[in-house]
């Protein structure tokens, strides 16, 4: 018991220094970061490959997605969004920007009725509040995506974020899922065969 108690309060402190260090990245800087992870991600294999992506709508200091979502949708590719429903993450097939509304405390959420599973997507692109180069993600605390994504194997899992999110070592407990790539600004950081379920 106590060593899982010592285990939250080292996330809980290591999502609020990540946080902090995310929350300072002056604004023009952010702007050159996130145009060098978009495109690290759009030059990756992986990504030119899938037709259809689940991605997530950037709130607040997060890696800026709008311009990946429209971008994307650009070239063809069928974008999924996340809804947040009670404590589950329900997914929405988007065709425009104009489908996003504001939802669960202020982030975009797609409007659109065309509701798909996680088996309908070819890759993955999730949020997280900092990340180790073994892949453990450290998400913000619901464990929205630890449920969604329990049980997938298949599908290329994907994190955006910026090199000030990247810490030694995060702890992971069973429950937690991993990532197999992550983007930062500065890398493309290749988990795969880390990850654990």
């Amino acid at each position: 018991m106590n060593s899982t108690l010592e285990t939250v309060d080292l996330k809980r402190s290591i999502r609020s220094n990540t946080l902090k260090k995310r929350d300072a990245i002056p604004l023009p800087v952010r702007r050159v970061k996130d145009s060098a992870i978009k495109n690290n991600l759009f030059s990756l294999a992986k990504f030119k490959d899938a037709g259809r992506i689940l991605l997530y709508a950037s709130f607040r200091s997060e890696v800026d997605t709008l311009r990946i979502i429209q971008e994307s949708l650009q070239m063809g590719k069928k974008v999924m969004l996340p809804k947040v429903k009670d404590d589950t993450l329900e997914i929405y097939e988007i065709n425009s920007m104009e489908e996003l509304a504001p939802g669960y405390m202020g982030i975009p959420e797609p409007s659109s009725s065309i509701e798909r599973g996680i088996n309908d997507v070819d890759m993955v692109i999730i949020p997280g509040a900092a990340f180790d180069t073994s892949g453990s993600r450290l998400g913000y605390g619901k464990g929205y995506y630890d449920r969604l994504l329990s049980g997938v194997k298949d599908k290329p899992l994907v994190a955006l974020a910026y090199e000030e999110q990247i810490v030694e070592n995060i702890p992971r407990e069973t429950h937690d899922i991993g990532v197999d790539i992550i983007i930062t600004d500065k890398r493309i950081i290749d988990c795969h065969g880390h990850r654990k379920n």
